[in-house]
């Protein structure tokens, strides 16, 4: 077994532990590979041993190695960055999901950037933090965004992204999101993503009802020197 193949079956033992921990299916989980400074060719390894959602953070990277990878057509890509508006028509192009629609020019600027009857995954991410410099809506707003998400036709709202903050413990961060998550619901049953957990802390976010991990070095490997 490669260690690549060895990384990534040691992390999805450890999250079906935890999904059972919490009296939860392992299957209802999606793994997001995230592969933030890789090469393309790591991601057709990890293709190869079964990988179908893949994350990045930058737009860039994530043009590249939907173009370089292009014949891997049943890989989902997930933009998991901090998006610019003026970037919005490239990540509509490339992503199958946006996890960080976080304003409502944002998703303006995604909606106006379709091009065909494609439907746009999207989710609304909140900043769990007191920083208002963070990425992500107030929490109190999340329920507004999500509302207008929902009048624009090309995008689809699957339900809200967050990133712990490092001076909260995991567990009560996430149950906040969860709360979040609820009240979004309200205004769109169908939109019961949620997005939480990496490599430190996914265990609490199955615990809180994560639905998608984005796990990224405990998978790849250290990231390559971008010097």
């Amino acid at each position: 077994m490669s260690e690549l193949a060895a990384r990534l079956s040691a992390i999805d033992l450890r999250i079906a532990d935890a999904a059972r921990a919490a009296g939860r299916d392992p299957e209802d989980l999606t793994r997001i590979v995230v592969t933030k400074f890789h090469p393309a060719p790591l991601v057709a390894e990890l293709h190869a041993l079964g990988v179908r959602d893949v994350g990045e953070n930058r737009q860039q990277e994530l043009s590249a190695k939907r173009e370089e990878l292009a014949s891997l057509d049943d890989v989902r890509w997930h933009f998991i960055g901090q998006a610019q508006t003026n970037k919005a028509a490239a990540i509509r192009r490339s992503a199958d999901a946006v996890h960080s629609v976080d304003r409502e020019r944002l998703a303006d600027a995604l909606h106006r950037a379709a091009d065909s009857d494609d439907v746009l995954d999207v989710l609304v991410q909140v900043n769990l933090t007191d920083d208002p410099g963070r990425g992500g809506v107030g929490p109190g707003d999340a329920r507004r965004l999500a509302e207008h998400i929902l009048e624009l036709p090309s995008l689809r709202l699957r339900g809200v992204m967050a990133v712990a903050p490092l001076d909260e413990e995991p567990a009560s961060a996430f149950e906040r999101l969860r709360a979040i998550a609820d009240d979004v619901r309200t205004v769109d049953p169908a939109a019961g993503w949620i997005s939480a957990g990496m490599t430190g802390d996914f265990v609490e976010a199955i615990a809180a009802g994560a639905t998608h991990l984005r796990i990224g070095s405990a998978i790849t490997g250290p990231r390559p020197d971008r010097g």
